[in-house]
């Protein structure tokens, strides 16, 4: 089901809890509703749709990748840019790694560790930030 976008910026502000089995719709959810909105959004949370849960999902070439209770356990070379928001208006400056290393659970929850780098990785930053409840 497409969901709308929340824009409250008190919910987004709320720390997300662990996913689990249970959740599988709010995994279909994010895929129709980025599906829905690829023209303007590379990657969603769970939080963006209205779910306090820990569940990302992003673009990386022609895939969707979800990941379910995503954590960053490794990061290295840091650089300075400028990101938008579907939830939010206008671009705010923000720190981001080059390359990190994720450990999280895939749509059937399996683990999970991989290593991502450029604008891929910064997606997946961007996307965590939402779960910790940090707003751009």
């Amino acid at each position: 089901m497409v969901r709308d976008i929340v824009h409250d910026v008190e919910f987004l502000s709320k720390k997300s809890i662990k996913a689990d089995t249970k959740d599988k719709q709010i995994i279909t959810d994010l895929r129709d509703t980025l599906k829905a909105n690829h023209e303007r959004c590379v990657g969603m949370a769970a939080n963006m749709i209205g779910f306090n849960k820990r569940i990302i999902i992003f673009t990386a070439g022609i895939m969707d990748i979800i990941m379910v209770n995503p954590v960053i356990v490794k990061k290295s070379k840091p650089y300075d840019t400028e990101e938008g928001c579907l939830s939010l208006e206008g671009v705010r400056p923000v720190k981001r790694y080059e390359c990190i290393t994720v450990e999280y659970l895939d749509s059937d929850f399996k683990k999970h560790r991989s290593d991502f780098t450029g604008f891929t990785a910064q997606i997946i930053q961007h996307e965590c930030d939402h779960l910790e409840g940090r707003i751009i």
